[in-house]
């Protein structure tokens, strides 16, 4: 992993949908477990080191990694994730990690604790930060494009949402353009009456997600999104050596599987990733016993 165990669900303030956790915990919280899990059962884990190749040898798969080195397996479980989407807003590059945000943790709730921040988007993530932000801060915006939240969130964070007296909702809007000297001080919002600049101390950004695959190349099927392509969506050509069909996580190459988010069609939550892991071990399995 090139920079935290957990990727994007290490990085929730909060996740509610989680088997076994009714009160649920933070994607820290879940991720510190899972890694302690892991090395119970004696995995290796390295971090940083990014991969940026996948390369064909057979009976090998090679891993290509930035820092030189390389790993040979006759599997490969690819469960990279997906990244958030960059603000496309004027000044927003510049005020990465002083005022615009893409996740939100414990330690901006408390350093914006008593101020106004908004959340941009209105996925379930979004939702999540705003629940967890207006904890603390004196004042949340949800700014979204759509007219309201239902067709893109969970209707229990919106009904949550509309019960929480300090959250805002700024419908059919979208952030131009971050503002300040040193910090985030001000956004500007297009919105159906015009353009406004709004005070803010912070911005955290939900924007949709695009998925960590383009260091497969094209060893692998991907759709017009970047999302690998698995079982029966995968239309094996002269690089499939096998005489049997992709199994249900197995990719377009022979012994390379993909989980998670990263996988076209799978369910974006944090459980069913985990779930397909699990399966994805047993099709391993599978998969090598026929070599």
């Amino acid at each position: 992993d090139c920079r935290a165990f957990g990727g994007q669900a290490g990085a929730s303030a909060r996740i509610e949908n989680y088997l076994g956790f009714p009160a649920g915990l933070s994607g820290a919280d879940l991720t510190a477990r899972a890694v302690a899990q892991a090395a119970r059962f004696k995995a290796e884990m390295l971090i940083p080191v990014e991969a940026i190749a996948l390369e064909r040898n057979d009976p090998f798969r090679v891993i290509r990694c930035a820092d030189g080195t390389s790993a040979n397996a006759k599997s490969v479980l690819v469960a990279t994730g997906v990244s958030y989407r960059m603000l496309p807003a004027e000044g927003a590059d510049r005020f990465a990690g002083a005022g615009v945000y893409y996740g939100a943790s414990g330690v901006e709730a408390t350093e914006y604790a008593d101020q106004d921040v908004a959340v941009i988007g209105g996925g379930n993530s979004a939702g999540q930060a705003a629940l967890f932000l207006a904890a603390r801060a004196s004042s949340v915006r949800i700014i979204v494009r759509g007219a309201g939240l239902a067709a893109t969130m969970s209707a229990y964070l919106v009904d949550r949402i509309a019960s929480t007296p300090n959250i805002e909702v700024v419908e059919e809007s979208s952030v131009v353009a971050v503002q300040g000297d040193q910090h985030v001080e001000s956004i500007v919002v297009d919105g159906p009456s015009g353009r406004s600049t709004i005070p803010m101390a912070a911005v955290f950004v939900y924007i949709g997600q695009a998925p960590r695959t383009d260091w497969l190349g094209d060893q692998v099927q991907r759709d017009d999104h970047g999302f690998v392509l698995t079982g029966n969506e995968c239309t094996p050509g002269v690089a499939w050596s096998l005489g049997r069909q992709p199994l249900p996580l197995e990719t377009s190459l022979p012994g390379v599987f993909a989980a998670g988010d990263v996988r076209a069609s799978s369910i974006k939550r944090v459980a069913s990733a985990a779930g397909e892991g699990a399966m994805a071990v047993r099709m391993i399995h599978e998969h090598l016993a026929s070599l």
